[in-house]
């Protein structure tokens, strides 16, 4: 190994040992009890709130998935997606965060699928094992975008073997995640959100330095069929033979760009519904300090997100300028952002930096892990098979499905060709159409019930996979993202079969309305609370 090499590897080991010694810092504190390890004991501030939920949202497609798209396909897709993602996290701030906060409180729920199942008085507890099952399938494919990630750096990196490395990257992972719980992995959060925001501002300054401006970069891709231009889709030539993009002398090949019409961009910004039934970003509502500080978490994380895949975007652009031929498919091409660092940055840096893109992947691994033990622990084993499960039980059941979960992550990422933005999309649609239409409900339709919940959590999944798997490949009209039509479909069943079914008791409505005059106090007199 070169000495450049070795201090690119100092700098990550030290990462590594900031991470773990932050997660067993608060093992202790953690393991008092599933209050305390599963949302910190509705405990914990603003800025924590925020970072850590934007950094467990943004995973590897933040530093690789949206950078390798704008490269290899041009602005159309990823600006957009960038677009529904930004909005979507000020409106799921905005309309989700202070009402989730009070109304779990209200029914007693440290969990997405206990509140459901206590804001409808399930007691059966079927809403709730059906939504761990639910985040169980899609959270696996999630964590194993994540593993993705890891493996593709450090062999990107070092030329390490892939999959030693990915299985690495999972191990350390599972470490931290399992002694030290919620409050270890919001402030290894932290630390990496801030970390990724630093990773990408670096980055994008030195590119733009390297390239010789921003009037070079634009001039360079103003030649490219479509590239710039918002309502097209730019076309590589692909080499039959290779199964690369073709190229000229030092110049890539270009077809014909295709058209990114107004259905499609409307399909594009439907990435922004992901993040009303996003667990990993919902369960940061729970657990911070109190709703009235709701409102500076919102301003932190909206900045945080949109100055990110601002520079995410840009990075894209830019190394299609600088490396216009080194890189010969989409998959390859997310490996450009750990590219430019590696030539613009002294080694130390690049270290420093392309930690970044393991604080990104980590950060995100380690809440899908946790939810999911969580939701298992809490639901199914405590919710149906073991009623009177003390914590030691429950806590027991959730590290022993962390580790399942991790299991199935990895040998999800075996496949080191497999596109990470791609892969994080179908997971983000299966949790958003599920989710994310029931929690809207919940929140502000009183008429909502129980059989109108399970209707909508269970259409709005199987949709998702019907039409990724099915319908999507029919092309045309169909080949919208499947979370648009799965939401929708979702929101239907909800209202419709609520309406068919009995109203929910006077105690549900009951409820509903004391948390609404409540949360309406609060609202013109915070002190009260």
């Amino acid at each position: 190994m070169e000495s450049n090499d070795l201090l690119v590897v100092l700098a990550m080991v030290i990462y590594f040992v900031v991470v773990l010694a932050v997660g067993f810092s608060y093992a202790k504190r953690s393991n008092s009890s599933t209050d305390e390890y599963f949302i910190g004991g509705r405990k914990v501030g603003p800025w924590f709130t925020a970072l850590s939920a934007e950094a467990s949202d943004m995973s590897g497609y933040l530093l690789m998935g949206i950078p390798g798209l704008a490269y290899f396909f041009g602005a159309s897709e990823a600006m957009w997606t960038c677009i529904g993602l930004a909005i979507g996290t000020y409106l799921n701030w905005l309309f989700v965060a202070k009402r989730l906060r009070q109304y779990s409180e209200r029914v007693h729920a440290i969990t997405i699928p206990a509140f459901f199942s206590n804001r409808f008085h399930d007691k059966k507890n079927i809403l709730s094992t059906v939504a761990a099952v639910i985040i169980l399938l899609f959270f696996c494919v999630y964590t194993g975008s994540c593993f993705v990630t890891c493996g593709k750096l450090f062999h990107t990196l070092f030329g390490i073997d892939y999959a030693a490395m990915m299985i690495f990257g999972a191990v350390v992972v599972f470490a931290y995640t399992l002694v030290g719980g919620y409050l270890s992995v919001v402030a290894t959060d932290f630390i990496q959100g801030c970390l990724m925001f630093f990773a990408l501002a670096v980055v994008l300054i030195g590119s733009i330095a390297s390239v010789g401006g921003v009037d070079v970069t634009v001039a360079f891709l103003q030649n490219i069929p479509g590239f710039l231009n918002g309502g097209q889709l730019t076309t590589p030539i692909m080499d039959a033979a290779t199964g690369l993009q073709a190229v000229q002398g030092d110049q890539p090949l270009f077809g014909e760009p295709t058209d990114f019409g107004i259905l499609t961009i409307i399909s594009t910004l439907a990435w922004g519904l992901g993040y009303f039934g996003m667990p990993q970003v919902l369960v940061r509502f729970l657990g911070i300090r109190s709703a009235e500080e709701v409102r500076q978490s919102r301003i932190i994380a909206v900045v945080w997100v949109v100055i990110s895949m601002v520079c995410a975007l840009c990075i894209g652009f830019i190394g299609r300028a600088m490396l216009p031929t080194y890189f010969g498919t989409n998959a390859a091409a997310e490996n450009i952002f750990i590219v430019i660092a590696q030539m613009i940055l002294p080694a130390f840096m690049c270290g420093v930096v392309v930690s970044g893109i393991l604080a990104a992947s980590m950060s995100s691994a380690s809440s899908y892990l946790l939810i999911t033990g969580s939701s298992v622990a809490e639901n199914i084993f405590r919710g149906i098979i073991k009623r009177d499960a003390t914590d030691r039980q429950v806590m027991i059941v959730s590290r022993i499905t962390l580790a399942v979960v991790m299991i199935i992550g990895i040998l999800i990422a075996l496949d080191e060709n497999s596109v990470i933005f791609r892969v994080v999309s179908y997971a983000w649609a299966g949790l958003g159409a599920s989710f994310g239409p029931l929690v809207l409900c919940s929140l502000y339709w009183r008429r909502t019930n129980l059989p109108g919940a399970l209707a909508g959590m269970l259409g709005g999944a199987i949709t998702v996979v019907v039409w990724h798997n099915l319908i999507k490949p029919l092309g045309g009209v169909f080949g919208i993202y499947e979370l648009l039509p799965a939401f929708i479909i979702s929101l239907a069943c909800i209202f419709v079969v609520s309406k068919l079914t009995a109203e929910p008791s006077q105690e549900i409505y009951d409820e509903f309305d004391h948390y609404t005059e409540a949360r309406m106090d609060e609202d013109v007199n915070p002190t009260a609370a």
